[in-house]
């Protein structure tokens, strides 16, 4: 049996798009590009868009909706996003992220998506701060007892822990 991936940060960003509105590939692309909307969070080229479509489309996540004419070229493909997938989009807003790598790319897209939606984002931030605030009392303790370069590892992901702790507070703060 095959396990499907997780969907990829881009990805949940294309489905977050659609289930606010049915758009082309075209239209996706602007908003993810780096001058876009969602792309200052993160930016997603337009062949990654069209990748993650047929990605999204493969799972039953989106579908096509009809066609749009192009002044340039064939016909553009407009997509929607199915119920399961917006089920998904809104079941993905609710977890925390897992790794403090994550806070700049996965939490920051899903705080974006949360404001677009209009949805408070406090009980997510909540179990977010918990999590950190774990991950940072284990991280503090095993630097008790390390040295060399795992020290250095430990201690700048200890460090950016408390940072990631403050950025929650602090935006929980800005939308309780």
């Amino acid at each position: 049996m095959t396990v499907e991936r997780d969907l990829a940060p881009g990805e949940w960003a294309v489905l977050a798009l659609l289930c606010e509105h049915p758009a082309h590939g075209w239209a996706l692309a602007s908003t993810l590009s780096p001058e876009g909307e969602v792309g200052s969070v993160w930016a997603l080229g337009r062949p990654l868009v069209y990748r993650s479509l047929e990605i999204l489309e493969r799972r039953g996540l989106v579908e096509p909706a009809g066609h749009e004419p192009s002044e340039r070229g064939p016909s553009r493909t407009i997509f929607r996003a199915t119920a399961s997938g917006c089920t998904a989009v809104e079941r993905w807003l609710a977890e925390p992220v897992e790794r403090v790598r994550e806070i700049r790319s996965l939490l920051l897209l899903k705080l974006v998506f949360a404001e677009r939606a209009g949805t408070n984002p406090v009980a997510m931030l909540d179990e977010q701060r918990a999590l950190l605030s774990h991950l940072a009392d284990a991280l503090e303790r095993r630097l008790g007892s390390s040295v060399g370069p795992e020290r250095i590892l430990l201690r700048f992901r200890h460090e950016t822990a408390l940072a990631a702790l403050r950025f929650v507070d602090g935006h929980r703060d800005d939308v309780a």
